[in-house]
């Protein structure tokens, strides 16, 4: 525990302490908190720790970054940010930095006034100008290869080490289907977002009926 920083520790119980807030936020009208309780954080499951600079900013310029009570870190993107704190999170194996920081918008000028984006089953979504956005199913894709994967942890010795090595290769698979996922939608509400001035969608609630003999 000495080899750590003290912020590592003070934003531990800052954030435990929010999440209970929001647990015992209670109104008139809610009878729940805005959020659920909050549970133990066991380890090597969402890995993720806070650090700050003692109140200084902390300059993130090109690839090559200096962390305070880190060192120097080097990230797959360059970044230009300055930022007050700054939260690294592991996720099947890679580690993630991840910070918030000001910045100054820029309009894009709008060719469309309206534009109703139509979610569906079958595509992603439909536009009201006629554009269909295929479904990327990247699940439905990496289904063997999961399986394959599932199939080499299921046959390993729990808690050695190719056991571990099995369980960080079928989590990067998993973690590829999400990032597959998100990449379409990040891609959809963008070119919905810059080009119309206002965007609608349409919700249905699908109900399956099935015949009684």
């Amino acid at each position: 525990m000495k080899n750590l920083s003290s912020k590592v520790y003070q934003y531990a119980f800052i954030n435990l302490g929010e999440a209970f807030k929001r647990f015992f936020s209670f109104g008139m009208l809610r009878k729940q908190g805005l959020g659920k309780r909050p549970r133990f954080k066991k380890k090597s499951k969402s890995d993720s720790f806070t650090i700050d600079n003692c109140g200084k900013p902390i300059e993130l310029n090109g690839w090559s970054h200096k962390l305070p009570f880190i060192g120097i870190v080097k990230t797959y993107e360059p970044i230009e940010a300055t930022t007050q704190k700054i939260t690294i999170s592991r996720q099947a194996g890679d580690w993630y930095l991840s910070c918030s920081y000001e910045f100054t918008p820029t309009s894009t000028p709008k060719t469309t006034e309206v534009v109703g984006v139509d979610l569906g089953i079958k595509t992603l979504a439909t536009l009201s100008t006629g554009e269909v956005f295929e479904s990327v199913k990247p699940y439905k894709k990496a289904q063997n290869k999961l399986a394959k994967l599932q199939r080499k942890l299921s046959r390993k010795v729990k808690h050695s080490s190719n056991w571990y090595k099995a369980v960080v290769k079928l989590a990067k698979q998993h973690r590829r289907v999400a990032n597959i996922r998100k990449d379409a939608l990040h891609k959809l509400t963008t070119y919905a977002s810059l080009e119309p001035r206002h965007c609608c969608h349409r919700r249905f609630e699908c109900v399956w009926y099935v015949s009684q003999p």
